[in-house]
């Protein structure tokens, strides 16, 4: 193990591309150029309250010294550090936005590990030239989701960044966080977040916006050298993409397979390695309600309910292709690629769905049942992680009701007809689940590995921050332990309940805002 301060930091990705390299953080535009130079902001008291000693691993770091935390917090930079911001554009809420860029995140470089080159990304640590009218800050609540969930996300094989440290600044800052006219100061903090690259289709979308051919070119080279060398020969634009289109429809399966829900699944917040990034107003599925949207500025429409974020990500899937298409002699090919996505996203829904219920294979009458289940759930909204650990040890009796096994999983009571609508649907299954070639311990744990028992909860999260800000740590370090065993059989019992009622209207419970 090694501290990071003193780790041989790389700048591929700066000294690959142009930039702008003044320093200077004043808003405006930079065109022609991949990201601009940025020093952190100092702070006045840093404190590390999270660390991810299993992320660390990856990274050969040894747990941080004062030197190290000075770093974590962007008090210090070492001589072989080149921070910058990316610059990046994008479609928000479907409308295209012009230049984004990274606002309130600072690359310090890159870092070899146990997986590959790794980039490090500091997320609240003062304002870029791409902050626009923002301080480029994160408060502490923001800060605590995106360090515990990205993390969660990981032990749960959700592909997704990943966050090494978590550190409170001493400073306020002021946020509205409903933006409802009503800001108020909160503690701020720094997540360290890690990924092989934060590389998002409005990278490639900007540059298409500028028409930019070379340097489109150039970028993608960059990325298929660096992430994708398998893919050759002169139809490896096309080929990227296709990788990118299958590895998108898979993301969409896992998220939903465990109910998670984006909260704002812009094209900038889109990664082409098929990540989940930007933890922002995310959520997991309470009760089972497709049309449920965790950010308050996706409503009313709920253009990034859960329920629609698989054709959501189609969509901005055609974004990037329209950006890229600016290479090709024609868009036949790339249109049959962009194409290829419902196919591989529901051959993958179907077969994550046939692990969940435990299914020998998938047929289609297994289909026909898989749709009943997305219908029943939909029409009675059990807990969702609840429904599907209960649906493990239902027992297949003829003397026992269903709607008893379950009754926990409810948040309302069921009616008259929704009581049988559920309970033929649990028989029908049951009678399907006979006809298994695997035997019962089998299927059992293919559930058990596909059912998560502990998810992160909105409510949960929330009392973490707020006993924080109060000096209590016990519910956040909790929670960081269960996060890394989330199928396992028992412990944690305390956070495996479903949603209080108290939780439902609480402000920061159910619902936030992009600026969460």
């Amino acid at each position: 193990m090694a501290a990071l301060h003193d780790k041989i930091f790389k700048s591929d990705f700066t000294t690959s591309f142009k930039g702008e390299e003044s320093g200077d953080r004043t808003p405006r535009q930079t065109p022609g150029v991949l990201y601009s130079l940025a020093a952190p902001t100092p702070v006045s008291s840093p404190q590390l309250i999270g660390w991810s000693s299993e992320m660390a691993s990856e990274m050969d770091l040894s747990y941080p010294d004062r030197h190290d935390l000075e770093i974590l917090a962007g008090n210090k930079v070492t001589p072989i550090m080149k921070p910058y911001a990316a610059c990046y554009a994008g479609h928000q809420f479907g409308q295209w936005a012009g230049q984004l860029g990274d606002g309130r995140a600072i690359t310090l470089g890159e870092l070899d590990s146990k997986k590959g080159i790794l980039e490090v990304q500091l997320k609240g640590a003062g304002p870029t030239v791409y902050s626009r009218r923002a301080d480029g800050r994160a408060v502490l609540r923001s800060s605590v989701r995106e360090y515990l969930m990205s993390e969660a996300m990981y032990h749960l094989n959700v592909p997704t960044t990943r966050a090494l440290s978590l550190v409170t600044t001493g400073e306020k800052v002021l946020r509205d966080m409903f933006y409802d006219g009503n800001p108020a100061y909160e503690p701020g903090a720094i997540v360290t977040r890690i990924a092989p690259s934060f590389l998002r289709f409005g990278n490639f979308e900007i540059l298409a916006a500028q028409k930019d051919r070379s340097q489109m070119q150039e970028l993608i080279d960059w990325s298929i050298q660096r992430f994708s060398p398998h893919i050759e020969g002169e139809n490896k634009v096309l080929d990227w993409f296709k990788e990118i289109v299958t590895k998108t429809a898979h993301l969409m399966v896992e998220w939903h397979r465990v109910g998670f829900v984006h909260g704002v699944m812009n094209t900038d917040n889109m990664s082409i390695l098929g990540l989940t990034i930007d933890y922002g107003p995310f959520s997991f599925l309470d009760n089972y309600d497709p049309e449920f949207t965790p950010n308050t500025t996706d409503l009313p429409g709920r253009r990034y309910a859960f329920g629609n974020q698989a054709s959501v990500a189609y969509w901005n899937l055609g974004r990037l292709a329209n950006a890229i298409s600016i290479l090709l002699p024609d868009t036949e090919e790339l249109e049959e690629a962009l194409g290829s996505y419902e196919d591989e996203f529901w051959n993958s829904y179907f077969s994550m769905m046939g692990k969940k219920l435990g299914l020998d294979t998938v047929n289609k009458e297994d289909k026909e049942l898989i749709t009943r289940f997305e219908k029943t759930l939909t029409s009675v909204q059990p807990d969702m992680t609840l429904f599907y650990r209960s649906l493990i040890s239902v027992p297949d009796l003829a003397d026992t009701d269903p709607v008893s096994h379950f009754e926990a999983c409810f948040y309302n009571k069921l009616d008259p007809s929704e009581e049988k609508e559920f309970r033929d649907l649990i028989r029908d299954y049951l009678t399907r689940m006979r006809k298994n070639s695997i035997p019962g311990n089998i299927s059992e744990e293919i559930m058990k590995r596909n059912n998560p028992r502990i998810i992160l909860r909105n409510y949960l999260l929330h009392e973490a921050a707020e006993k924080l800000e109060k000096g209590d740590d016990s519910l956040f370090l909790s929670l960081q332990e269960a996060l890394k065993v989330p199928y396992s059989d028992k412990g944690f019992e305390e956070l495996t309940g479903k949603r209080p009622a108290w939780a439902e209207k609480k402000a920061g419970c159910s619902m936030l805002s992009c600026s969460s």
